[in-house]
This record gives structure tokens, C-alpha cells and sequence, in this order.
């Protein structure tokens, strides 16, 4: 059977690769893709990670260690002992097409790091450096005649991958910012140095056909007019003609969205005509389309992320459809300016103030292993943990498309910063690379390259020029003309209220490289720290949690970076580091009765940060008393860890607006198995911090002031909280509840925080040592629960060594459960009951009925809705309906576990898992499955309350999942199902 022609579209060369080491493969680019091919995993040959480094590869073949385990990577040879050759690899693959006449065929490179030839069935191209533009070649005219192609890419280094100083550094030696390239490679004070500093085909390989005409880089944007009533689609795209004759095109763009059920609705159908001369480029600009209130996309925590489906088609008389692009588009407003009031950035979106609380991110991993899945997984905990925008920090990466598509879906805002920072870029010690990289037009491809890849993803919020750093003076104002802002879009103080008619003279803004989101020059500048430059971001240590609240403890209106502990769970260290690495810290007490903490050189290695702060802050994990081992000092540390970061947040939320605009916390997440500022770990484990933020950024909140001790409610969204009322109770370790008030009949206006009343515990006769406070806010109506807080607290200058203790308690609990299954993926629907004690039947609140609040986008709180929603599908595929309707039922049954216990008082830091049991299993071996998607976690019951938990995960083939329990009273895993 013959091989069909090649149908109009993109095809993804992401398997089958095979690389090499240059100097191990004696033939030429030439002969690897006519005579001599290699044919299969044969030395010098090994099967390739692509997308990836060459790091990837190496590991994946065991051809070197895992650099992320141990001290492995110390084993690893350094680029900058080896030399540039021993990390030139050649990367070999084949592919089928066979086009029919007319019909074109482009390589394309998304990218590649740093530069490559490329050899096509024995002809040579070659890619140019930078680690961020992509490569197209027309390869038309070199296919096999008989469809069969050879292709070979010969990748090399950075030009400057540098050295790195014996005592490390930020950027090591700083000679990668040479370069335009990534720069944590040479190492930070939280990531030890990568080897082959990202050499390799990192990002999508892939052949599209074409027919006589191709679309390139279409660009969409919005305006909206008359208070968001009235808004335009407005769109350009380049189109080229590669035939020898002139071609006479319909050109179509179709806008749809997607309704219940899997139909399709098109809300617009537009077509027209133009002819383009041969081998001609022409810029084309749509007649704008006109939407009477679209459904808008709004950021996590303030509406639904709407979203449609923008397709643009060419038809070519006498050929049929020669291409076709579609992407996902949302109609949404980002504006944004230095707020009076408090000197910080205030955003706003669709006219909207949104409170900032995020978080930095510099890349999902260390090896370039980057993949939709993973993606989808670290976007979504971003959600989870109710953040609203995301920095890609600028000494990692311009993020991709796959990045973006998941924070389309789940509303995160981005920060995209260009690849300058202080510490390579003139600021560092020793200062180096005043005028950033050598090669200044280079940078000015990459950038403007980058804009085109990422300019219609709604979430795309701001450009910045540099980390702690402007750009060179060329390039940056080169950056502030290329993205200046279209007319529409420069008052940021507008809330779309505009009535005017669409000016002829005002060029349309789908012809702005971007014009639709601000350029800012440097993460200290302009709204952002003190806004002049200084060093006034941080800190990046442990705190007292009181202190977040102070008015001493941050002086500018929005921080762009502040940083604290992150250690994760005790099996992550288990699966990460030998056994000496499982030793914990050594407390060192010096005379100032400070103590130091002496960690073991596997953890010093992987950037572990203390719970302590000599001179500063006493240690945090002492306050439980001394672990025992390496599980107590980890289960200790989630106590930490969801304390300090939850202080942090509702810190900066107590002031929103009267002294604060927004904050990112330094940092979300490691793409190595590092020790510090983290709510997740690289095995997708989260942290107890992970709950604490969660908690603590909800869009309604409520929370005890720990500075002032009142208790106070933070309402971000639009909509006026009325007829709602707060219940206070505190619990000791007894069992006992000696304080209980109820406050009723409140109201808290939209976009404010309300302080409610003081809570006069402890400061009633004889207050316990060691107490747990249950706050809730709900409506009065049907006691419906908008927010609920649990707290842990000690009396002025006390501690919590009065736990320890209590973990001897036998509190008795019931696990109602419910699973759904659709084929690999589950979804376990729990509800956890503390049976220590009746309820009071009046107090309907112990129920825990969670409830959803309306806001500017009839957002659902996510705690109310299935963990891993049909959000993405939604998108994808129409499907609109509710996790419940999909999944079948393991069982016509619930099932009941009941963990017996005689005592009564707080089930106490209740946290599930979940793991595999397979006939392969091994001794010791890490049995979690990874990742979870957790409706709540590290949480705790007062006696008689209920919680709704609903636990998501993927179950690899021939496993068996097991949902385990733990808790502080639970010190043995308690299996659920």
C-alpha cells in the first residue's frame, strides 16, 4: 500500500529520537541521513529525551546518575571541566510525509539551546543561537522522494557556560549572561549547578504542511467600550504566498464556544477575499468583530475563566484549504498603575481591583523533562492554593505555550520577565556583564519572538524587563517602544467606560507587536519594592508568625519576592537522599540562647534553609520539642510550614489596599529536590504550607489578626457579604470547649477587610498554656460555611511542647467514602467525622456544609467543587458536566472505616495519602502515587464537627491504590480503602 499525501496541519516529532555524543559518532551530518543512519540504541547511539537536555538523555540511559539525588551530581563532569565538545550531541530521527503538488512542508524548532545544524537527507541549515527564538525551515524541496526522511541535529552549548566558583553563587562565575539563555544554570543560593547548563532540543520539534499559502503569527486582542458591554475582536495575521503564482484566498475567522454537552456554538463566521502576489508576505487586518457581552475570562478567585475558540482558515482558488490556526482566546482587560495610597502596583481586571497574592516560579524542572502533563499538574496547584498570579523570574525561563494553556484554564495571572537579572547583569559580586549579553539584537529576536509566541493568552498580564535589574539602556528602551501600549489601553485608571465610536485614525491594536499589557523594567521598579531600584524586596526567612501583621515588618505598597521555609515530608527524603542524608539537624545553641541548626552535607547541599534565624527568631520546630528522628522533624516542620505561610498571607491580606497591593512569595516550588521556599516538592508532594496558603488566600476569608488578636474577615471580590455571622470556639487539650461566641447579622462591604471583635480568650481567667481556635464564617440563613480557620496557639512567650503529650489521645473517628473511577483516574469523595463528642444540635454549623458565594464571575469557591474539575475538558471538548455524572460508581455502597477511640478532644492534623501496591513492589521502596489533587489537607476536627474531603489521582497500570491517614493522634497510617 502506497503512503497517503500529507494532510494540512502540525505533527509533533516527539518520540523515536536516538542521540550521541559528537565525538563519539565518526561520520558527518551528511552520512548519518543518506547512507550511514543509525539504526536503533546501539553505542555510541541511546534513546533521547525530546524535549529535553542533554542531561535528560544521559539520565534516562543511566549514562550518569540522577544530579537531583544525593550529592550525585557532584559525581557529574561540569561543562566547564569537560569543555563545550562533551555536551555536543547529535540528535537523530526519522519521519514519514510525502506531499502532494503545491503543498510545502517547514521543520520547525521551537527552540533549541544554543545553537544547531541541522541535516535533512543529506542537505545542511542551520539554526542560529539563542536559547529563546524558533526556527522554521522550509524543507520542501530536500523530502525523500519516497516519503522516507533522515534527520540529524548536531547541538551545541552555550558559548559561555562559565565556571562555577568554589563557594557557588548566584550565577556562578556570571559568564552565562553572555549569552541569552537561561542563567540559573551556573547555580543559586537554591539550586546547585546543571552540568550541561540546558544544551539540547528543549521545546517542541514538529513538520506542518501547507498548501500555496501559510499563516503566520496571528495576533488577537479585545476592547471594550460602554462599561463591557460593548467589545471587539480585533485580528491580523501575516500570510505568505510560497507559490510561483498569484493566489486568491478566502480568508476566514471563526469564533465558537463551547456549550453543554458537546455543542458548539458559533458566535461569529467571517470571510474574505484578497489576492497576494507570489513569494509575497502581506500583513492582514480582519474588519473587527462586534460582541454584546461576551463572557469575560477573569483570574483565579474572581470569575469563571471563559473561554472561546478563535480559528483562522485560508482557502486558495484552484487548491482547497491550504491552513488553518485556531487558539484559545479570552475577552479580559489587564490594566494596572502605582496606587496613591499605598505606592505598590494595584491591578485590575475587567475594570476590577484584584488583591496580587501569588507566587514566583522559575521553572517546572531542571532537566527541561517539560511535558503538558506536568503542566497541567503544577498550574493546577497553583489554583488550588487560591493564587492569583504567577512570576517566571528572569533567570529562568520565557515560559511555553503549554505553561500558558493551563493558566488560561485555571486563571493565573503571569509575570513574564525577560532573561536579565541583577546578579548576572551588573549588580552581582563580582560585578560582571554591565551591558548584559554580548549580543544585543540577539536578545531584541528573542524577545520579540517570545511576544509573538505568548501575545493571545489571556492570562499573559505584564512584561518585565529584569529580575533586581533593567536592561541595558539599548535594549530597554528598545523593549519600552516595541511593547508600548495601543491608545486603548494606556489609562489604567479606566474601567472600560468608554463610549466613544472606534476612531479610523486609531490603528487597529491586533497590529501592535503586543500594546495591550504594560512593560515594566525591573522587578524593583515602578509599584514593585520601593520602586526606585533598591534592594527592598524579601526577606527570605523564618518569621515569627505575629510579625507578617506588624506594621514594622514591610514598608512598600507590593513585594515582588519574599521567601521562608519549605522542607518537605519525610518520604521525599527518603526517595531523594541515601540514608546519611535522612540524619536531621544538629541544634546548636549559642550564648545569646539563639539556636543554630547544623544541617548534614546532603542537605546543606540541596540549599536547605532553617526554622531558625540566630539573633532573629528562635527555632520554630523547638517549639514542639526536640524530633526524635527524621519523620518527627518532618511531620514538626508541616506544622512550620503551614503556620508561617498562612501568617504570611493573611498578614499582607489584613492590610489589602489600606498599606498593601499585592505579594509574591520566593518561591512556589523547586524544579530540583531542593530544601527551601516551597509549597510543593519535585515528586509533586505538597507541603503543609501548600494548606496554609491555601486557607489563607481564599477569596472570602476569615482570621485572627495574630498581632492584635481581633478577628477580622477579607472579602476580595465584588459582591457585599450580608446576613452572615462568625462563630469563635476554642478547644483545649481536654476536650473541653471554654470559650464560645457567635457574632450575627454582619455585612462586609466588597473589596474590604473588616475588623470584627477582639478574641477575649486567652485573656479570660486561667487560659490554657496550649489551645485550638475554630473560627467560621457562614450565612445565617442555612448555616452555610463561607470560610473556616483552625488554629493552633500557644500564650505569650509559651510554646507548643504540650502536643507531644496529647498525641498519646485516642480520638475516635468515621470515614464515610465514596469512589468514582473513569479509567485510570479516581475520584474519592470522604467524610471525615470526629465521634469524640455529640454536638449541640443548635450549633448546625459543626456540619461543615460549605457553600458557594457569587462573585464578579459567578465563581464557585474551588473547596465546593470536584478536586479535579472538568475545566479542561470544558475547553477542550465541550464537556461541561460535573465529575459525578461521568464517573461510575466502584460501588452501589458507601464505604465505612471507623478508627476506634475512647478519648475526646481535636483530631489533630489529620493528613491523607495516597499510595500503589503492586506484585513488583520492593522493599522500602516509595509507594506514593504522585501526584494528588487534595479538596484540603493538614486540617483538624473539633469534637463532633464533619469535613468533606474529595482526593483526585491517576492510577499507574497494575497498581493498587491504597488512601492512607494520618494525623498527629494517628502515628500509624490508618488505611481508609
Amino acid at each position: 500500500m502506497g503512503m497517503l499525501s500529507a494532510s494540512i496541519g502540525k505533527t509533533k516529532l516527539d518520540s523515536g529520537w536516538l542521540a550521541a555524543r559528537s565525538t563519539e559518532v565518526g561520520l558527518s551530518g551528511t552520512q548519518l541521513t543518506t547512507s550511514h543512519p543509525p539504526t536503533g540504541p546501539a553505542k555510541p547511539w541511546m534513546e533521547a529525551v525530546v524535549p529535553g537536555t542533554v542531561l535528560a538523555t544521559l539520565v534516562k540511559n543511566k549514562a550518569v546518575p540522577d544530579p537531583f539525588y544525593g550529592l550525585e551530581n557532584e559525581t557529574i563532569l561540569d561543562i566547564a571541566d569537560s569543555g563545550r565538545e562533551h555536551y555536543t550531541f547529535w540528535f537523530f530521527t526519522t519521519f514519514q510525509c510525502k506531499l502532494s503538488e503545491n503543498q510545502h512542508l517547514d521543520l520547525n524548532f521551537r527552540a533549541i539551546n544554543y545553537s544547531a545544524e541541522v541535516y535533512l537527507n543529506g542537505q545542511k541549515r542551520v539554526l542560529q543561537k539563542g536559547m529563546f527564538r524558533r526556527h522554521l525551515l522550509d524543507v520542501t524541496d530536500i523530502l525523500h522522494p519516497d516519503g522516507q526522511n533522515l534527520l540529524a541535529v548536531l547541538v551545541h552549548p552555550p558559548d559561555h557556560p562559565g565556571t562555577i566558583p568554589p563557594e557557588g553563587g548566584q550565577g556562578g562565575d556570571h559568564e552565562i549572561g553572555k549569552d541569552v539563555a537561561t542563567q540559573y544554570v551556573e547555580g543559586w543560593d537554591w539550586i546547585a549547578p546543571i552540568r550541561d547548563r540546558n544544551t539540547g532540543i528543549w521545546d517542541e520539534v514538529s513538520i506542518s504542511v501547507t498548501g500555496p499559502v501559510k499563516i503566520i503569527d496571528p495576533h488577537l486582542v479585545s476592547s471594550f467600550f460602554d462599561n463591557y458591554t460593548r467589545v471587539y475582536l480585533h485580528a491580523s495575521t501575516e500570510l505568505e504566498n510560497r507559490s510561483t503564482w498569484v493566489a486568491e484566498c478566502s480568508l476566514s475567522i471563526q469564533v465558537t464556544t463551547d456549550l453543554e454537552g458537546g455543542v458548539c456554538l458559533v458566535e461569529h463566521l467571517q470571510t474574505q477575499h484578497l489576492s497576494i502576489s507570489p513569494g509575497a508576505h502581506v500583513q492582514y487586518t480582519f474588519p473587527q468583530l462586534f460582541f454584546y457581552k461576551p463572557n469575560l475570562w477573569w483570574p483565579n478567585g474572581m470569575g469563571k475563566q471563559s473561554l472561546y475558540t478563535v480559528r483562522i482558515s485560508v482557502d486558495v482558488k484552484g487548491y482547497g484549504e491550504s491552513d488553518l490556526w485556531s487558539h484559545l482566546f479570552g475577552f479580559r482587560k489587564i490594566e494596572s498603575h502605582i496606587d496613591n495610597a499605598t505606592g505598590g502596583r494595584l491591578f485590575k481586571v475587567n475594570g476590577q481591583p484584584i488583591f496580587i497574592r501569588g507566587g514566583n516560579w522559575i521553572l517546572s524542572d531542571g532537566l527541561l523533562r517539560l511535558s503538558k502533563k506536568r503542566y497541567k499538574t503544577d498550574i493546577k496547584f497553583h489554583a488550588d492554593m487560591n493564587m492569583n498570579m504567577i512570576r517566571c523570574w528572569g533567570g529562568g525561563l520565557a515560559e511555553r505555550p503549554e505553561f500558558y494553556h493551563y493558566c488560561d484554564i485555571y486563571g493565573l495571572l503571569v509575570w513574564q520577565e525577560f532573561w536579565i537579572t541583577g546578579d548576572v547583569d551588573g549588580r552581582g559580586v563580582p560585578v560582571s556583564n554591565p551591558d548584559g549579553p554580548l549580543d544585543h539584537d540577539l536578545f531584541m529576536l528573542c524577545a520579540r519572538d517570545t511576544v509573538k509566541l505568548l501575545r493571545n493568552h489571556p492570562s499573559l498580564a505584564l512584561w518585565v524587563g529584569g529580575n533586581e535589574q533593567i536592561p541595558p539602556e539599548d535594549i530597554n528602551k528598545a523593549l519600552k517602544n516595541d511593547l508600548k501600549l495601543h491608545p486603548y489601553f494606556k489609562n489604567s485608571n479606566e474601567t472600560g467606560n468608554f463610549t466613544e465610536d472606534l476612531s479610523l485614525s486609531v490603528q487597529d491594536p491586533s497590529q501592535y507587536l503586543d500594546g495591550t499589557r504594560i512593560y515594566i523594567q525591573g522587578s524593583l521598579w515602578d509599584g514593585f519594592a520601593d520602586g526606585k531600584g533598591n534592594f527592598t524586596d524579601g526577606p527570605y526567612e523564618i518569621q515569627y508568625p505575629a510579625d507578617f501583621f506588624k506594621d514594622s515588618f514591610y514598608q512598600y505598597g507590593f513585594n515582588p519576592e519574599v521567601g521562608s521555609v519549605g522542607m518537605p515530608v519525610a518520604a521525599t527524603i527518603r526517595a531523594t537522599m541515601p540514608p546519611e542524608g535522612w540524619q536531621i539537624p544538629v541544634f546548636k545553641q549559642g550564648s545569646d540562647g539563639y539556636i543554630e541548626e547544623v544541617p548534614n552535607p546532603i542537605w546543606k547541599y540541596h540549599k536547605y534553609i532553617p526554622y531558625s534565624k540566630p539573633g532573629k527568631v528562635h527555632d520554630q520546630i523547638l517549639l514542639y520539642g526536640i524530633p526524635k528522628d527524621l519523620d518527627d522533624f518532618c511531620l514538626k516542620a508541616q506544622l512550620v510550614n503551614y503556620i508561617q505561610y498562612r501568617a504570611l498571607l493573611e498578614g499582607w491580606s489584613s492590610r489589602m489596599w489600606s498599606k498593601y497591593t499585592g505579594v509574591l512569595i520566593w518561591k512556589n516550588q523547586n524544579p530540583w529536590t531542593g530544601l527551601r521556599g516551597q509549597f510543593y516538592d519535585h515528586l509533586l508532594d505538597q507541603t503543609a504550607g501548600f494548606y496554609g496558603c491555601r486557607c489563607a488566600a481564599e477569596p472570602i476569608h476569615v482570621q485572627l489578626n495574630l498581632a492584635s488578636y481581633f478577628i477580622e474577615v477579607v472579602n476580595t471580590t465584588s459582591q457585599e457579604l450580608s446576613d452572615v455571622a462568625i462563630e469563635a470556639s476554642v478547644w483545649d487539650l481536654d476536650g473541653a470547649c471554654p470559650y464560645y461566641k457567635v457574632t450575627e447579622k454582619l455585612s462586609v462591604p466588597p473589596k474590604k477587610v473588616v475588623s470584627i471583635a477582639e478574641m477575649k480568650y486567652p485573656k479570660t481567667k486561667n487560659p490554657k498554656p496550649v489551645y485550638f481556635l475554630l473560627l467560621k464564617l457562614y450565612n445565617m440563613s442555612d448555616y452555610g460555611i463561607i470560610s473556616r480557620n483552625f488554629y493552633w496557639l500557644h500564650l505569650p512567650g509559651g510554646d507548643y511542647k504540650l502536643l507531644e503529650p496529647y498525641r498519646k489521645k485516642n480520638i475516635p473517628l468515621k470515614l464515610t467514602t465514596q469512589i468514582f473511577i473513569k479509567g485510570s483516574t479516581y475520584e474519592v469523595e470522604m467524610q471525615v467525622h470526629n465521634r469524640s463528642k455529640k454536638q449541640d444540635p443548635k450549633r448546625l454549623t459543626y456540619k461543615n456544609n460549605f457553600t458557594t458565594v457569587p462573585v464578579d464571575g459567578d465563581f464557585n469557591m474551588a473547596s465546593t467543587e470536584p478536586v479535579n474539575s472538568a475545566t479542561e475538558e470544558k475547553q477542550e471538548a465541550g464537556l461541561f458536566r460535573r465529575i459525578c455524572r461521568h464517573f461510575k460508581k466502584d460501588t452501589d455502597s458507601l464505604k465505612v472505616a471507623e478508627l476506634n477511640g475512647t478519648d475526646s478532644g481535636v483530631a489533630f492534623f489529620l493528613h491523607f495519602s495516597v499510595h500503589g501496591w503492586s506484585k513488583s513492589h520492593k522493599e522500602g521502596e516509595d509507594t506514593r502515587i504522585l501526584p494528588v489533587h487534595y479538596s484540603d489537607n493538614y486540617f483538624s476536627l473539633a469534637p463532633g464537627e464533619v469535613m468533606p474531603i474529595k482526593i483526585s489521582f491517576e492510577v499507574p497500570h497494575g497498581v493498587t491504590p491504597k488512601v492512607t491517614l494520618h494525623g498527629w493522634n494517628y502515628h500509624v497510617g490508618q488505611t481508609i480503602l
